[in-house]
């Protein structure tokens, strides 16, 4: 897809999401709203991630080492991806492109589709809930709030975040059938 069709897509599905995006950007007019969401994304940033990765095996011994291994390595996978994602397809975030959009905290790059946070979000929990179940009723509904928070906040557009997690689940499940742990 060249350029400028990609372009011309972006700002088709931007006028159908900028109702979606005003109604949940509401939120960041109150301040406990923004700064509990600000709070959670900043989480998504990498740094709960990696403290789950490292203290799987503190926690699990022996046996999370290669689950933790195979969670670094797709989170290595998903940051190029996303990466050479953002930079082809360059749609502009919707407080950028959007009226009444309010930035509830800083982006960390330029661009939006497909969010990161949501592609490691959903990648990581899949693959630490695939090894260890039990932590499901804590890591799925953090994924998700870190999902909800990139659209609350004015960073992403919900087709970033559906987007993201679909790379993201497409990852896990890739890594989970080139390299089962159980075999």
């Amino acid at each position: 897809m060249n350029g400028v069709r990609t372009a011309e897509l972006f700002r088709r599905v931007d006028a159908i999401e900028h109702a979606w995006c005003l109604r949940l950007n509401r939120g960041c007019s109150r301040p406990a709203v923004r700064d509990s969401f600000a709070a959670i994304s900043k989480l998504g940033d990498g740094a709960f991630w990696y403290v789950l990765i490292v203290l799987l095996p503190v926690v699990y011994g022996e046996v999370a080492l290669y689950p933790a291994l195979r969670m670094a390595a797709v989170g290595v996978i998903g940051v190029a991806l996303y990466k050479y994602l953002k930079s082809r397809l360059v749609r502009e975030r919707p407080y950028i492109s959007l009226a009444g959009i309010t930035p509830g905290t800083r982006a960390l790059d330029r661009y939006s589709f497909p969010s990161g946070h949501t592609l490691h979000a959903v990648s990581f929990t899949t693959l630490a809930v695939e090894s260890f179940p039990e932590l499901a009723w804590l890591l799925v509904p953090f994924a998700a709030l870190i999902a909800a928070s990139r659209v609350v906040l004015g960073l992403h557009y919900p087709s970033d975040v559906a987007a993201g997690a679909l790379i993201g689940a497409a990852l896990a499940m890739l890594s989970m059938a080139l390299v089962p742990l159980g075999a």
